[in-house]
C-alpha cells in the first residue's frame, strides 16, 4: 500500500498560488462530497507554511460550513492573526465556488519545559492480532454497498471493538481502533501531525451512532462533521500504530458528540480529539 500512502502525502503538498494563498487538489475518487479530514489536513499544511519552524502545532478548532465539491481544487486563504515570543495564531479559510466551505483556527508553541501527566492508555488486543477492514469485508457473505474490500486505502484501519460493517444492534458508547498509515513517511513532525489530523476523521463519528445500532454508510441516516477540535500532546509517527480511544457522552436534536484519545504503541497519551457532527434520521 505504499503507493496509496505516497499519494496521500502528495495530496497534503499544497501549491503555494500567492503569500498566504495555496491551492490543494482531490484524490480521483468517486464521492459525491469532499472527505473532511483532506480538507482539515490541507488547511492545517496551509496554516504551517506560514509559521516559524520552531513553533509547533498546539491545537486546532475547525468547522465544516458546505459540502465540499471533489470535482474542483481547493483554494486556502491564510491569516496571520498573531505572531509571539511563544505562541502564534493562524486562521484558514477553505474556497470553493467563491464560498467559504470550511475554517481552522490553528494556535503553535513553542517546546518549553512543565507541569507533566497524563490518563493510562486503555487494554486493547495487540493490532497484528486483529483483522483488516479487507479481511473484515472478504469474509461477510454480503459486503455493504459503498465497501469495496479490494480498495488501496493509505490507512491501515483495524478495529479492537466490535467493526461497523455489521452493527444491527445497540453497543456501548465507545469504540477502540488502531490505525497507522500503511507504509512509511519522511520524517517531518509536521506531516505526521497532518496525517493524523486526516486519520482523525475517519472513524469519529462513527461513534455516536453505536448506541443506536447504525453506522457511517446506511441509507436510512444521514451523517457529516459540523466541527472538529484536537489538542496535540506529544512527538509521535503516523506510520506506527497508535490506538484511537472513542467515546460518545451525548447526541440529540440530530446532532452526535464523540470525543477521543490518541496513544502511541507504548502507550504515551499524544493528541485528543472532540468532534460533533450531524447524525440526521432520513
Amino acid at each position: 500500500m505504499q503507493d496509496a500512502v505516497d499519494a496521500l502525502v502528495n495530496l497534503l503538498d499544497l501549491e503555494p498560488i500567492e503569500v498566504n494563498i495555496f491551492r490543494g487538489f482531490n484524490p480521483d475518487e468517486d464521492r459525491q462530497r469532499l472527505f473532511g479530514g483532506q480538507v482539515a489536513g490541507q488547511s492545517l499544511v496551509a496554516a504551517v507554511r506560514t509559521v516559524e519552524p520552531e513553533l509547533r502545532v498546539h491545537s486546532l478548532h475547525s468547522y465544516f460550513l458546505r459540502p465540499g465539491d471533489p470535482e474542483i481544487p481547493v483554494l486556502y486563504e491564510v491569516d496571520r492573526i498573531r505572531d509571539g515570543r511563544s505562541f502564534g495564531t493562524r486562521r484558514v479559510v477553505a474556497i470553493q465556488h467563491g464560498r467559504a466551505i470550511f475554517n481552522m483556527a490553528v494556535l503553535f508553541h513553542k517546546e518549553e519545559p512543565g507541569f507533566e501527566h497524563s490518563d493510562p492508555m486503555p487494554d486493547a488486543p495487540a493490532p497484528e492480532t486483529l483483522k483488516t477492514r479487507s479481511e473484515i469485508l472478504k469474509a461477510m457473505e454480503t459486503v455493504p454497498a459503498g465497501w469495496d474490500p479490494d480498495e488501496d486505502r493509505p490507512i491501515d484501519t483495524r478495529w479492537a471493538s466490535q467493526h461497523p460493517f455489521d452493527r444491527h444492534e445497540p453497543q456501548p458508547p465507545n469504540q477502540l481502533v488502531w490505525f497507522k498509515t500503511d507504509g512509511t513517511l519522511p520524517d517531518d513532525p509536521v506531516l505526521h501531525t497532518c496525517l493524523l489530523t486526516y486519520a482523525s476523521d475517519m472513524t469519529l463519528l462513527d461513534t455516536t451512532m453505536l448506541p443506536h445500532g447504525h453506522s457511517y454508510g446506511d441509507t436510512n441516516v444521514m451523517m457529516a462533521s459540523l466541527d472538529h477540535a484536537m489538542w496535540f500532546h506529544g512527538p509521535f509517527r503516523a506510520d506506527e500504530w497508535m490506538l484511537y480511544d472513542q467515546h460518545t457522552p451525548f447526541a440529540g436534536n440530530a446532532r452526535g458528540l464523540a470525543t477521543a484519545k490518541v496513544f502511541t504503541h507504548d502507550g504515551r497519551l499524544v493528541a485528543t480529539v472532540v468532534q460533533e457532527g450531524l447524525i440526521r434520521p432520513i
